[in-house]
């Protein structure tokens, strides 16, 4: 039979009270800490951690929603948050959603019933609405790499500056004289797909290219999302001299596709992909990539949804964005005239 608090109060010669008090986070005398200590070491003492939630209305667990479990870039960002959250004493339920909006629903009442202490997200549902419950509740809730334009100033995010990622990268293209720059974008009505859309455009302005709408095309962030567009683009007449890839999964697809087509990466055309990954220095090496700070993007969520669950935001609620850099590779290359 497993050890009770009782026989933590036989063992030491305490009160059920000091105990509890130790158990529950309280400040007790260091003899008895000690004792304590002992005891649940010799017995075996797990505590009834349902129980203490119960009375103490906390229970150290946070939610993590998530898109898509098999993708690297979320779950580098995923291992970076749980060390951070896990070292202040919170347990973490990690709920792959598949990038399914009613799936996303039903994982933010199934956390709700496990009374979870605070919510993180990486969103599907673009309207916010699957969120109105633990914010009604009172449940931090925090956003990672998509906003949700209508819940600005109710919670709190972390994300990247999309804009300048992708003017970056274009950037780049022009001043290599390329001006048939194709983009592989991800899932339409997504936050950081508009924001990518936006910073490419700008960049084409600002080199005075006008865009061409057939080489812009849609995925859905998966590797054959990639594939697929990029198998569009080289069936074009007249096809992109270049191209812009706007995620890690993406960007293999890309790379696939090129290959199974026989097309040279830089000889018949440069790329520009997304995500510096392990994977992508043992399947693709020297690749020329955006790369995103995925593991200080864990890094800041821990760190704030720390700072939520303590009321030390006072109630505010804060946008951190974090920049991007590009990283210098062997993809690329002036454009001959």
């Amino acid at each position: 039979m497993a050890a009770t608090m009782k026989d933590l109060s036989r063992e030491t010669g305490l009160g059920l009270a000091t105990i509890s008090k130790y158990f529950n986070g309280g400040t007790v005398r260091e003899k008895n800490r000690v004792l304590i200590e002992a005891a649940v070491k010799k017995l075996h003492y797990v505590p009834n951690e349902v129980a203490r939630s119960l009375k103490t209305q906390h229970s150290r667990v946070i939610g993590v929603i998530i898109p898509e479990l098999s993708n690297a870039f979320i779950t580098s960002i995923i291992s970076s948050m749980e060390d951070i959250l896990r070292k202040h004493d919170y347990a973490v339920i990690v709920c792959d959603c598949r990038s399914d909006s009613k799936r996303e629903k039903d994982a933010v009442e199934f956390l709700l019933h496990r009374r979870v202490d605070g919510l993180i997200n990486m969103a599907t549902d673009t309207t916010g609405a699957h969120l109105k419950a633990p914010l009604a509740s009172g449940i931090p809730v925090l956003l990672i790499d998509r906003l949700i334009e209508s819940l600005r100033g109710k919670v709190s995010a972390v994300i990247i500056d999309n804009v300048h990622a992708a003017s970056q990268a274009v950037e780049k293209l022009t001043s290599l004289g390329h001006k048939q720059i194709g983009l592989v974008l991800g899932s339409p009505d997504l936050y950081t797909t508009n924001q990518r859309l936006t910073g490419y455009l700008n960049a084409l302005n600002q080199a005075g290219i006008k865009p061409t709408e057939e080489y812009i095309r849609y995925g859905d962030y998966t590797m054959d999302g990639g594939y697929q567009a990029v198998q569009n683009l080289l069936k074009l007449k007249n096809r992109p001299t270049a191209l812009f890839v706007t995620n890690f999964e993406m960007t293999l697809g890309t790379m696939l596709a090129l290959q199974h087509n026989g097309v040279r990466v830089p000889e018949d055309l440069s790329v520009i992909g997304f995500d510096k990954l392990e994977l992508f220095g043992e399947i693709f090496p020297n690749l020329t990539l955006i790369r995103q700070p995925q593991l200080s993007i864990g890094r800041e969520a821990a760190n704030l949804m720390l700072n939520m669950l303590s009321n030390e935001e006072n109630g505010g609620c804060r946008i951190v964005t974090l920049t991007t850099e590009l990283t210098e590779g062997s993809s690329v290359r002036p454009l001959k005239k």
